[in-house]
């Protein structure tokens, strides 16, 4: 596979209940921003809202699935949190080649909108792609 800028590709998925809750359990946040009702009726959001990280999350999947996809190493990713995920929302994670650069790496524009369109995480990557068979 040859990427070139330009390039791009996206996926979404639905963030659920059983999503937040898993992920609390795995990264072990258990911030009540994310699990307690009550709690985030108080923040500024009025309710609960999905764990930024998930969100982001899905730009991993984009890039390690998708493009430049399977074998593909994650070197490093800016990332800013621009609005709330709330349970419910469709998150749209879209990943794109802005450059090549030395050593073989991509440096990718990365970002996830919501089902309004709204920009919710905005960033960049650099990731190495899977070496080619007989690529030298």
């Amino acid at each position: 596979m040859t990427i070139t800028v330009g390039d791009s590709t996206s996926l979404s998925k639905t963030i659920g209940e059983v999503d937040v809750t898993l992920y609390a359990a795995v990264s072990l946040d258990t911030n009540p921003a994310h699990l307690d009702e009550v709690h985030a009726a108080e923040t500024p959001f009025g309710k609960r809202i999905a764990h930024g990280m998930l969100t982001a999350g899905l730009i991993s999947a984009c890039l390690g699935t998708r493009l430049p996809g399977p074998g593909t190493i994650y070197l490093s990713q800016d990332l800013k949190f621009r609005a709330p995920v709330f349970l419910g929302d469709t998150v749209t994670a879209t990943v794109e080649v802005v450059a090549l650069e030395e050593k073989g790496r991509v440096r990718m524009r990365t970002t996830c909108t919501n089902q309004k369109g709204d920009l919710v995480v905005d960033g960049e990557a650099v990731v190495l792609p899977p070496r080619q068979k007989g690529a030298s």
